[in-house]
């Protein structure tokens, strides 16, 4: 028990530039006391005590606004960044080191039965305000922007943008990040959009180059 909670005050002193005490994190911290009361209520859920789970998780809410269930599976060193407004849904699975900010939905469709939120691998982050939705697995390393909408698997090493989100880069077309736990930037990322945009703009001028140039002859 003390083992996972120093690991859960870690993750928040690693990634967090503004934690300036670990006694900071474990008395004002909205997201780390989440977590800690999910720990509580998961040992109830999967010890058969569904309805104190649960009311752990729903006072849980209440105090931080981040609704975690009780029959959700996390692993080491989660770290949510602000918290407001996250959901994890009861069949999500979490690996260990990920990062999730502001207004994360993981969550599902409504139409899938049994398994039906989505599974994230180890040093996997997700941006403010992205929703990732289904039963699918996001893979190690990982990252989903901020306000993407994820509805299909995502590769390991990938970079997730749009609505709905698109991957646009894999770690083997790029040299890896060699810490990739710790790159925690969700607004840098390449937007497909975009880039179609400048390389049409790019077309437009070469061709409206070559008009002018059959006009003068």
């Amino acid at each position: 028990m003390f083992r996972r909670l120093k690991e859960d005050i870690d993750a928040v002193m690693e990634r967090d530039p503004a934690a300036r005490s670990r006694l900071e994190v474990y008395f004002l911290y909205s997201g780390f006391k989440a977590v800690r009361a999910y720990r509580k209520a998961n040992w109830f859920q999967r010890h058969g005590m569904k309805f104190i789970a649960r009311a752990i998780s729903q006072h849980s809410r209440r105090k931080t606004g981040i609704e975690i269930h009780p029959g959700a599976t996390i692993g080491r060193g989660l770290f949510i960044d602000h918290g407001m407004g996250v959901v994890i849904g009861e069949t999500t699975e979490i690996g260990d080191n990920c990062t999730l900010y502001q207004n994360v939905t993981l969550g599902g469709t409504g139409k899938d039965q049994g398994k039906r939120h989505p599974t994230l691998g180890n040093n996997v982050l997700v941006g403010a305000g992205a929703k990732v939705l289904g039963p699918f697995t996001v893979g190690d390393n990982a990252r989903v922007a901020a306000g993407a909408v994820v509805l299909d698997a995502v590769p390991e090493g990938a970079t997730a943008v749009g609505v709905p989100a698109r991957v646009v880069r894999i770690n083997g077309e790029r040299v890896p990040d060699p810490k990739p736990s710790r790159n925690l930037d969700q607004i840098h990322v390449a937007d497909p959009v975009s880039m179609e945009l400048c390389r049409l703009r790019g077309e437009i001028e070469r061709l409206e180059k070559k008009v002018n140039e059959l006009k003068g002859q």
